[in-house]
């Protein structure tokens, strides 16, 4: 099962989630990444959470929902809609859910905080992978309904930070 995780600019919350996924997943389970508009590189402060937590950054790139390398069974969104930004949306016969996250690239202040909005993101999205390959997985696949329906539901997961 091949998971997208999607966003416009593709370089903070997207890939934050997709090595996340990867570094969690069960064989059989790979998690992409991809923007509709996209930056062209990875945030670096999402490399540097990522390095924190022990996920191998390598190969990790902002690239074009145009471009990717295998055909998703799942797109998850992760824009946060609620703040007024637009979230793409993907166009395909696929199973589809929301889990929006602010974008920490967005965030100003001080480089504390910065690095916190960072942080947060990353927390709300390894909480809701994590919660997501709780899953009993094998017997969702073949559910399709009830596998949106805990989608969805991972999707109000919100760990304090």
């Amino acid at each position: 099962m091949n998971v997208l995780f999607l966003c416009t600019g593709n370089s903070c919350r997207s890939i934050l989630a997709e090595a996340t996924f990867n570094h969690l997943a069960p064989s059989g389970w790979k998690a992409v990444s991809a923007g509709s508009r996209p930056t062209g590189e990875v945030h670096p402060r999402s490399l540097s959470v990522l390095n924190r937590e022990g996920i191998s950054t390598a190969g990790y790139a902002s690239k074009s929902w145009d471009d990717l390398p295998v055909r998703p069974d799942i797109v998850i969104t992760v824009c946060a809609s609620a703040a007024g930004e637009e979230c793409p949306a993907y166009l395909g016969n696929v199973m589809r859910a929301h889990w929006g996250v602010e974008d920490p690239a967005h965030v100003t202040g001080t480089d504390s905080e910065i690095d916190a909005a960072f942080e947060t993101a990353y927390r709300i999205l390894r909480a809701r992978i994590e919660a997501f390959l709780a899953l009993p997985l094998s017997k969702l696949q073949s559910d399709p309904l009830e596998l949106k329906r805990a989608l969805d539901q991972i999707s109000s997961i919100t760990p304090s930070v």
